[in-house]
């Protein structure tokens, strides 16, 4: 039995998987509730998904950092005070 507190919210800390911080929360015809793991992205990041060639990179670039291409990204030079 799990009880709900005075604004119906149910603490499931003790039920549900802790590597699992989002759930899709879903209700069968009986009021049953269910939770499904998710995973929340961006639509940029859904995109680069689609292209496993990019995928690859990213994963070879986090196996052997040494081997990833450099980065010519500069950061701002701060402005000065007016």
């Amino acid at each position: 039995i799990v009880e709900m507190d005075a604004r119906r919210r149910v603490a499931l800390g003790k039920l549900d998987n802790p590597d699992h911080t989002r759930d899709l929360t879903t209700e069968h015809p009986d009021t049953t509730p269910m939770l499904t793991p998710a995973v929340a992205m961006t639509p940029h990041e859904e995109a680069l998904l689609r292209h496993p060639e990019i995928v690859a990179q990213v994963e070879a670039g986090l196996a052997d950092p040494s081997k990833a291409a450099p980065s010519n990204a500069r950061r701002p030079r701060p402005q000065p005070a007016p």
